[in-house]
């Protein structure tokens, strides 16, 4: 049975490579966060209210679904982005898209969604590369999120 996560993105960079290569990359130390995901497992895309440098102004949104396409595997090529390294990886395939800047608040939900037991400190769980949802919490994001998707081709141009 496959699982649904969010995968937290905080980089305007990482998000344009996950986003046009289809493809996404976990860092050094984060072995168990990659090791979570399956293929076939559901996808959420999350940019985080830092992604785009401007945190007053950005909100944490669900901006993409997808699914993993290919098993976490150890990259030959580390991907960089700044002074980070990604030494592991997979491939996904996504599906639909929010337009550049908008997509699903996610703040919005979080008091109806159990993965955030404490809607306090939710953001506290969002500092990491991936958030497994329970299956009620991705039956409640994929819902909310519908509205705001748009096919993969007529939205991906605004993140290259």
């Amino acid at each position: 049975m496959s699982s649904a996560h969010l995968l937290i993105i905080g980089d305007r960079a990482a998000l344009s490579w996950v986003v046009t290569e289809q493809r996404m990359a976990f860092p050094a130390g984060r072995s168990q966060a990659a090791q979570a995901l399956e293929e076939g497992d559901e996808i959420f895309v999350y940019t985080t209210r830092g992604c785009f440098r401007n945190p007053t102004r950005d909100l944490g949104r669900v901006i993409a679904r997808a699914r993993v396409a290919s098993p976490v595997r150890v990259l030959e090529d580390p991907v960089v982005f700044g002074e980070r390294s990604f030494t592991e990886g997979c491939r996904l395939e996504v599906s639909a898209l929010a337009r550049f800047r908008e997509g699903l608040v996610l703040r919005d939900l979080v008091p109806w969604l159990a993965v955030f037991p404490d809607p306090a400190t939710w953001s506290v769980r969002m500092r990491r590369a991936s958030l497994t949802l329970p299956p009620g919490d991705a039956d409640v994001v994929r819902a909310e999120l519908e509205p705001w998707l748009l096919p993969y081709e007529e939205a991906v141009e605004g993140y290259r």
